[in-house]
């Protein structure tokens, strides 16, 4: 598989928690959280871009739109295109080319639930990143439509769910990128995982413990089938900061294919 290298990163509690609850948005953060989520001395992520350079950030649906919450509806209902045209890849020329293009903050959104306010970042840190979403042949129509009338390039990849694979072939063929960054939730994280598509691994552990039999947890991936391994990691480093933090940064073992 042609794909870039895939870096995960998570802040979790000791117990492995995202998050306080399941009702709370990764992105925009919750009262208690910030309250065991003081700063550290390493601000990993930076450190991490400064590293890998990635050209591209991954997000969930999840990250934005809570489940149980229903996305505000689209502007217009009409599509306005053919099935076959809506359903190929949508990198218009004026984006893909723009002055000061630094990278894509992408999103997986099989389901058509977020609803972008901004496309171009102003904050200096994030300034030429554009959004970038990744849809399936299942997505609402609609949704798809809405995407091209905001400019909003997307890939189309897998038929019933989004093929993260295929999804990132395409990001390194037709983009060019050869490091993505994740910061998604656990069951993103979870589906890459299993799908053999993780290559590195950085967790944050905070000093505090969470718990909840459905708080998002590090990696939500189904089960182990009788026949799977779990997915083996070398550690690269540990970093222990004043205050409780620990930075743990392993790259994930591939198993030897036999024969």
């Amino acid at each position: 598989m042609n794909r870039p290298k895939v870096v995960v990163l998570s802040e979790v509690s000791v117990d492995g928690r995202l998050a306080v609850s399941r009702d709370r948005l990764l992105l925009y953060g919750d009262e208690r959280w910030n309250a065991i989520a003081t700063p550290g001395q390493v601000n990993v992520f930076e450190l991490l871009r400064s590293i890998h350079k990635p050209e591209a950030t991954l997000e969930g649906s999840g990250s934005f739109v809570r489940d149980v919450e229903e996305p505000q509806p689209w502007l217009g209902q009409e599509t306005g295109h053919s099935s076959e045209s809506l359903y190929s890849d949508f990198l218009p020329e004026a984006v893909l080319h723009r002055p000061g293009h630094r990278g894509w903050f992408t999103a997986v959104d099989g389901r058509g639930r977020i609803r972008w306010l901004y496309k171009e970042y102003l904050d200096e840190a994030w300034k030429g990143w554009w959004p970038l979403v990744w849809v399936s042949h299942s997505t609402p129509a609609e949704y798809v439509a809405y995407l091209r009338r905001e400019e909003i390039p997307y890939l189309v990849a897998g038929q019933e769910r989004v093929d993260l694979g295929a999804a990132l072939e395409k990001m390194k063929s037709a983009l060019g990128v050869t490091c993505v960054l994740s910061t998604a939730g656990g069951r993103l994280n979870g589906a890459l995982v299993r799908a053999g598509l993780v290559d590195e691994v950085n967790i944050q552990f905070l000093p505090a413990i969470i718990g909840g039999f459905d708080t998002p947890s590090l990696f939500d991936a189904p089960n182990l089938k009788a026949d799977e391994l779990p997915t083996r990691l070398n550690l690269i480093s540990a970093q222990v900061e004043t205050g409780g933090r620990v930075w743990l940064r392993y790259e994930v073992v591939r198993e030897a294919v036999s024969g």
